[in-house]
């Protein structure tokens, strides 16, 4: 039988998650259990609404944070700092020793390297004007 190559901008659910739980079961084969775990931190108002957030998730030792994010009126407030500390407690709680998160933000980029956070890698123009730069931090 003839095998096929199709690119496509609309994935269905089940294509993806045949990649990802085959790569799933090839790397636990490799490597061991990832032991994935999803982790948000959320700062709301007395009256419920989400005002920031920090989501991602650990997984063989490491805490790798996705997306941090606050509302306009709770920018340079310190917010960013305490639900990174938040989530590295967290994450050294269920048994990691680093974390790592990138960013093209130059703002976010100081606020990361403030908490700690060193550089390990950077791709230039992405996106075009602004470097995306990728940082760890022994936990």
């Amino acid at each position: 039988m003839p095998l096929t190559l199709a690119a496509t901008a609309a994935p269905t659910a089940d294509e993806l998650a045949t990649i990802g739980d085959n790569l799933t079961h090839f790397n636990e084969a490799d490597v061991g259990p990832a032991d994935r775990q999803p982790l948000a931190v959320l700062l709301r108002d007395d009256a419920g609404p989400i005002l920031g957030g920090l989501s991602g998730y650990t997984a063989w030792g490491w805490l790798y944070i996705q997306w941090l994010w606050l509302s306009e009126a709770q920018r340079g407030q310190g917010w960013s700092t305490r639900l990174l500390t938040a989530a590295e407690a967290e994450a050294r709680h269920r048994a990691c020793h680093g974390a790592y998160i990138d960013t093209f933000n130059p703002v976010a980029l100081k606020v990361y390297q403030r908490a700690g956070y060193t550089p390990f890698g950077s791709l230039p123009d992405f996106p075009k004007g602004r470097t995306r730069t990728f940082l760890q931090k022994v936990l």
